[in-house]
Order: structure tokens, then C-alpha cells, then sequence
């Protein structure tokens, strides 16, 4: 590998043009098909849902779509700009004058690329916030608090990520040949901290949670979870009214730092019976396991991801053919971090379908487990009404239901619960 920089720039130039043409097919199909069906409301729907409300759906999953266009064609250009064009070469050999050569530079070569990264994404996020939420009635987030959110997910960015790449640097720079096991460890472990924190520690900054002060609710509710072999710590309220209009509930944490948390939106839309019955869909995923499970498929994606990187952070090509002039007296592995940040997704772009199709069966495991402890009617009408409130559209395009979506679609799920 080391004599073919060309032929890994080849590859990555390759990959790059076909996850980006894929990505952009898809989008001209989820964009037609839904664009064809945008007057006719589905047979399953008449009666239940409106003209309006299925156009209303229709029209902003097309303005949503036009915006993935436009980030799709941005990220493929940045990343055109971070390597092959020499962004992230011409930022590393801008800080080896001020910082030397060590691991102070190379951490703050990851501080800048991530800090850069975030600017060049302000612009669509903003603009997603208030203009396209905002036309359809969803944004309510004001500029103040946007700008108040973003520093404080700057500075939890910095508190919690910056000693983490220095750990992980460290273990590269001082650890054996082994060192990526170490670091996979400790990410590992991490992500597992991070869990049980999250709850009580880095949430509230940004959400108010209050205890459900509804007495005959948190009643049903606690029965429901009894009934289910759950425990949690707490059951929440969330002011997500703050920011959005969208609603959702779910649960979060690790053993005894589990809370459940709804949204406010969404218990101001549905009745008892459907909360009751959406949160027993949650409590599906708890009882079939689907948040170890995937927990252990993260650990053995990323253990394989750590496994390459130990090995390609030693071939000079891997920087060379990616863009970047490795520091010849060492001391590249915040590089090397980078690059394998910004080229391992493109060669795992093609098992999105195969993820996306394992998140759907879950879902549908779910359902079947809601319909078992609450009524299966009553989750049937939630799902209604959380994608009319959400303007969800009831036709998207199969190939894109395929290769993108982690729920399965509307008219599918309702298809089985009205069969269960």
C-alpha cells in the first residue's frame, strides 16, 4: 500500500462519486413519488386523513428533500475540500508552527476540524430551523435561544470530547501495537458513562424536565411498566413546546438512571389510551433487548473500525492518497483520526439498507409487544395522529423506505396493528 497513493485516491474519489449519485437518485425517486401522489390520499387513509393534511405532509417532505439535496452536494464537496484539495493538510501545517510537533498539536488539529466543520454547518441548520420549519408551522425556537443552544453544545462538546481524543491520542502515541484495543475500550466505556449521565446531567442544560404531575396517568403508567418488568427512576415531562412543535416520548439512561420522558407536544395530542399505548411500544424495545443489542453491534463495528485504523494509521499511502503529508517524525494520529472520520463512512454507506431494515423490525416488534399490553387501537390511532401532527407523508418511495428508513411506514404499521 505504501507505493499506491494514487490508487487509494482513486478508491476514495470512486466511493465518494457513487454514495453521492446513490444518495441524489434516491432523492429524484422519494422526490417523484411522492410529488406524483401529493393530490390522491392512500385508499388506507380516506376518511381519516384530509386532502390537506396529506398535501401539507407532501409539500414539506418535498422542501425537506430539496435541503438533503443541498447538504448532500455540501458534505460531498467539504470532504472533497478536507482531503484530496488539501484543507485538512494546509490546517495541520498551519498549527506545527504555532504548537510544534506533538500531541497538544494534533489535539488541536481535532479541535479545529471540528470547530470548522460546525460553521460550514450553521448555515443549512439555521436555515432549517426558521425557514422550513418555520413555513410549516413547526419552529419555535427563537434566534436567542437557538444562539444559547449552540454555545452550550460548544462548550459539553469541549468538556466531555476534548479529553477523550486526548485519551485516545495518548494510548496512540505511548500504548503498544495493541493500543487500538485500549482505545476501543475506552470509547467503549465512555459511550457507556455518557448513557447514565445524559439524563441527569447534560439534558437538563438544555430541557426543563418536570415529574408528570397527571395523578390518574402516572398511575396507569406505573401499572403499565409493572406489568412490564420495568424500573425507572423517574417519569418526565419534557418542554419540547419551547422549540418545536413536533412530539415524541421515549426512554433514556442505563440501569437504576433510567427516566421516561414525554414530550409535552405530545401529551397535549393524545389521550390516555394512546400514551399509554405508545409508551408500551418504548418499553417493547426494553423488553426485547433492542438497545443491548444494538449497544453490541456498535461495539463490534467500532471494534472492527479501530482494528483497520491501527493498521492503515502505518501506511503512508493512506495519508498521501487521502491528501495529506504525514509529519515524517511522527506523531500523526490525530490525522490519522480524521481521515478515518471522514473516509470509513463512505465504505459503509452500502450496509445503510441492512441497518435500516434490522431498526424497522425492531419497530415492528415493538408494535406487536404495545398490542399485547395496551391496545393495539389505541397505538394504531397515536401513530395517526403523531404523523399528522409530524406532516409525515403516507407515500414515500419503496427504494428510499429501503435504504433510509428506520420506521417502517405508516400504512405498513397500521396494516399489522389493525391485523393484530
Amino acid at each position: 500500500m505504501t507505493d499506491t497513493p494514487l490508487m487509494v485516491s482513486m478508491v476514495f474519489a470512486a466511493l465518494l462519486v457513487v454514495t453521492t449519485l446513490t444518495q441524489l437518485g434516491l432523492l429524484v425517486r422519494q422526490t417523484r413519488h411522492v410529488a406524483t401522489h401529493r393530490d390522491q390520499v392512500p385508499a388506507a387513509f380516506v376518511g381519516t386523513v384530509s386532502v390537506p393534511e396529506h398535501q401539507k405532509a407532501a409539500d414539506y417532505t418535498l422542501a425537506k428533500t430539496r435541503i438533503a439535496t443541498v447538504e448532500i452536494l455540501l458534505q460531498a464537496a467539504v470532504l472533497m475540500a478536507w482531503t484530496l484539495m488539501g484543507g485538512l493538510n494546509w490546517l495541520n501545517q498551519a498549527l506545527m508552527p504555532l504548537l510544534g510537533v506533538g500531541m497538544g498539536q494534533q489535539l488541536a488539529l481535532v479541535a479545529a476540524f471540528a470547530l470548522v466543520s460546525m460553521l460550514i454547518d450553521l448555515p443549512l441548520s439555521a436555515y432549517r430551523t426558521f425557514r422550513l420549519e418555520a413555513r410549516f408551522g413547526f419552529n419555535r425556537t427563537r434566534p436567542r435561544d437557538w444562539l444559547v443552544d449552540l454555545l452550550k453544545g460548544l462548550v459539553v462538546s469541549a468538556v466531555v470530547g476534548l479529553p477523550l481524543i486526548a485519551l485516545l491520542l495518548a494510548l496512540m502515541n505511548h500504548a503498544t501495537q495493541g493500543w487500538w484495543l485500549w482505545a476501543w475500550a475506552s470509547l467503549m466505556g465512555f459511550n457507556l458513562l455518557l448513557m447514565v449521565l445524559f439524563p441527569t446531567v447534560i439534558a437538563p442544560l438544555f430541557n426543563t424536565f418536570a415529574p408528570l404531575s397527571d395523578d390518574q396517568l402516572v398511575q396507569r403508567v406505573s401499572a403499565l411498566m409493572a406489568r412490564c418488568g420495568f424500573k425507572a427512576k423517574g417519569i418526565f415531562v419534557m418542554d419540547g413546546s419551547r422549540r418545536s412543535a413536533h412530539g415524541n416520548a421515549y426512554f433514556t439512561g442505563l440501569g437504576h438512571a433510567k427516566r421516561v420522558v414525554f414530550y409535552d407536544t405530545l401529551l397535549a395530542l393524545l389521550t390516555p389510551d394512546e400514551v399509554e399505548a405508545v409508551l408500551a411500544h418504548e418499553l417493547g424495545h426494553f423488553h426485547h433487548k433492542h438497545l443491548i443489542r444494538r449497544l453490541l453491534t456498535m461495539a463490534a463495528v467500532t471494534f472492527a473500525g479501530f482494528a483497520l485504523l491501527a493498521w492503515l494509521s502505518d501506511q503512508t499511502a493512506f495519508y498521501t492518497g487521502l491528501g495529506v503529508t504525514p509529519n515524517p517524525l511522527g506523531n500523526n494520529h490525530g490525522l490519522a483520526l480524521l481521515l478515518a472520520m471522514l473516509g470509513l463512512p463512505l465504505l459503509g454507506f452500502f450496509a445503510s439498507p441492512f441497518w435500516a431494515s434490522q431498526s424497522r423490525r425492531d419497530e415492528f416488534e415493538a408494535d406487536r409487544f404495545a398490542g399485547t399490553h395496551a391496545k393495539a387501537s389505541a397505538l394504531a390511532s397515536a401513530l395517526l395522529k403523531l404523523h399528522q401532527d409530524n406532516a409525515s407523508t403516507l407515500t414515500p418511495d419503496p427504494w428510499y423506505v429501503w435504504f433510509h428508513y428506520s420506521h417502517p411506514p405508516a400504512a405498513s404499521r397500521l396494516k399489522r396493528l389493525q391485523t393484530a
